[in-house]
């Protein structure tokens, strides 16, 4: 097995063990049965499919990521939308959303499933915020390096339904929200901007429970890495500088590392240049490791978004070795261009929607 196959059955180890449908179906397996299933965020068709698999026939609401609804069963009611800029169709799900949790009885058990990306992907904006508005505060969010943190609290300032605003509509008995992490901390107030979070001193019954995190995939890492026989050297939730900043405190680590794995997680950011190139966080930031690796033939490292995109792109992020900086890696780099010169070397990491969404890992192994 080379370091490269190696690396992506660690990443895969790590990711598997925070799939949408297997966290919410240990959640749900002694649970009462709800009225409804309102899923949002990009795993919510996993997270959706393992509620169905323990109660088939009750209605459920999806809205997700544009190629991401695969595992919904038939009969559901799905909704794509654009990510990570808002499009008309977030329009479409923010109001589906409020007219699907505002329209239950007052005896009713709501279960309200909420994962990455909902920030984008349904939107309810006050008064006198129009879709043009929306799109240009995502865009500057986002060019900004701001963290996640930050971003969400300028998109609740906005939001009909984030920071609580969706579950001040519900009226029914009881709200059961199963959260996916993409934040540090895992804050309910940060994840999709607070979409599942209640209301303060709500009039019934909720209880809210985060299923998946970064912790949990790092340390699927870490138990895949030992069963093979690796050492763990460090394994820390880091990631959360400008991917310059972190490059050139990384880098050298890994560069000195002893043989064997290095394992990180968090959601770097990334100041984008007027017009960006192709290519997201985290293959920006397998480049700007490959630099510090350069020449050498005994450190690969792995840099991906757990739910299987990175930015606008189809790919997660990159795996990157000694051959991987060369001319113009430096100019695709300031150029936000890093995923058309990581396709050039063969060195994207491609996995298709993976169900889940708890930020990123990176994983360097030196053999």
């Amino acid at each position: 097995m080379s370091p490269e196959q190696l690396l992506r059955g660690l990443w895969d180890a790590g990711v598997d063990a925070v799939g949408g449908h297997a966290s919410v179906a240990r959640a749900v397996a002694d649970m009462d049965r709800p009225d409804r299933i309102v899923a949002v965020g990009k795993a919510a068709g996993a997270m959706t499919r393992a509620a169905l698999d323990r109660w088939p026939d009750l209605p459920a609401l999806v809205v997700t990521k544009d190629g991401h609804a695969d595992e919904v069963p038939e009969g559901a009611t799905v909704i794509e939308a654009a990510h990570p800029v808002p499009d008309d169709r977030s329009l479409t799900g923010g109001r589906a959303l409020l007219d699907c949790v505002s329209d239950m009885g007052p005896d009713s058990h709501l279960l309200l499933l909420v994962s990455g990306g909902a920030s984008a992907l349904a939107e309810a904006p006050v008064d006198g915020v129009s879709l043009d508005d929306l799109k240009r505060l995502n865009a500057h969010l986002l060019s900004r390096g701001l963290d996640i943190t930050a971003m969400n609290a300028e998109r609740r300032k906005v939001s009909r339904i984030k920071g609580g605003g969706l579950l001040r509509a519900f009226s029914g008995a009881r709200a059961t929200v199963l959260t996916i992490s993409d934040v540090p901390g895992d804050d309910p107030a940060v994840i999709g901007s607070g979409i599942g979070l209640p209301p303060e001193a709500p009039d019934y019954a909720c209880t809210l429970t985060c299923t998946a995190s970064n912790a949990i995939a790092r340390a699927a890492v870490a138990e895949a890495a030992t069963a093979a026989g690796l050492t763990i050297l460090s394994n820390s939730e880091t990631l959360y500088d400008d991917v310059d900043e972190l490059a050139r405190s990384l880098g050298p680590r890994i560069a000195a590392m002893d043989k064997g794995v290095m394992i990180f997680g968090g959601e770097p950011t990334v100041h984008l240049p007027t017009n960006p190139g192709e290519g997201g966080r985290n293959q920006a930031l397998a480049l700007a490791l490959s630099e510090a690796i350069s020449g050498r033939d005994d450190i690969t490292i792995l840099v991906g978004g757990t739910d299987g995109t990175d930015g606008p792109t189809e790919a997660a992020g990159g795996i990157v070795t000694g051959a991987t900086w060369g001319p113009g890696a430096a100019e695709a780099l300031a150029a936000a261009d890093s995923g058309t010169y990581l396709a050039g070397k063969d060195a994207l990491l491609v996995s298709g929607p993976t169900g889940t969404n708890v930020m990123d890992v990176a994983i360097a192994i030196r053999v």
